[in-house]
């Protein structure tokens, strides 16, 4: 081991065993950065990095128990000098975005992590911030627009499932005019044209899934 006690200290959060391991592998192999620990889910990385605060952190976004933007915002709670890189296939802007607002210091695509990893590593431990430009373009299109209400996901998710606005209605114990007022907001926030495009912008952006 060529690593020296003070060269980046990294802990790797991701629910596949292979993917942990290789990107332990190429960490290793860096004379100037090393593996503190790993961890397998967004509960056991909160607990990993209150023990081990590592100067960079990689996590998945999307794991089991509690999702990497979840365990972000925990970590950044409890830690707000937290540098953490968040892992993503990309499928859409809606977790992107919370994991900004979250004080994610970049993100990292799986399909070009052979050729960003390392300078992604170095970078944020010195302070800068790293989005790559597909995700960069994305949120920059739909920055202007609001964020859905809790009740308008509500709404979304029921028109999602097939469910008339009577029907929501009844689910929701609220009136049909006021299920018609808040369809009508999810549309221009979407900017869609109607119910069912408003659920396949949803779906495309990870805002809602089925």
């Amino acid at each position: 081991m060529r690593n020296t006690p003070h060269s980046i200290s990294v802990l790797v959060v991701d629910d596949h065993p292979l993917l942990r391991a290789g990107l332990g592998e190429a960490i290793s192999s860096q004379s100037d950065m090393r593996v503190v620990g790993e961890a397998c889910n967004g509960r056991e990385a909160v607990d990993a990095y209150t023990q081990l605060r590592p100067d960079v952190t990689i996590m998945d976004i999307a794991m089991p128990e509690l999702d990497g933007v979840a365990a972000l915002h925990e970590i950044r709670r409890e830690h707000n000098n937290a540098r953490v890189v968040m892992l993503t296939t990309y499928k859409g802007d809606a977790q992107i975005l919370r994991a900004v607002q979250g004080g994610a210091a970049g993100f990292l695509l799986k399909s070009t992590l052979r050729k960003d990893l390392l300078d992604t590593v170095r970078g944020v431990h010195l302070g800068q911030r790293r989005i790559p430009p597909e995700i960069a373009m994305e949120l920059a299109q739909h920055m202007g627009q609001g964020p859905l209400s809790s009740r308008e996901m509500e709404v979304l998710n029921h028109a999602a499932s097939g469910h008339s606005n009577r029907r929501i209605a009844e689910r929701l114990s609220i009136s049909e005019e006021t299920v018609k007022a808040h369809m009508k907001n999810v549309l221009a926030k979407l900017a869609a044209n109607d119910r069912t495009h408003a659920v396949t912008i949803a779906l495309k952006r990870g805002i809602i899934t089925i």
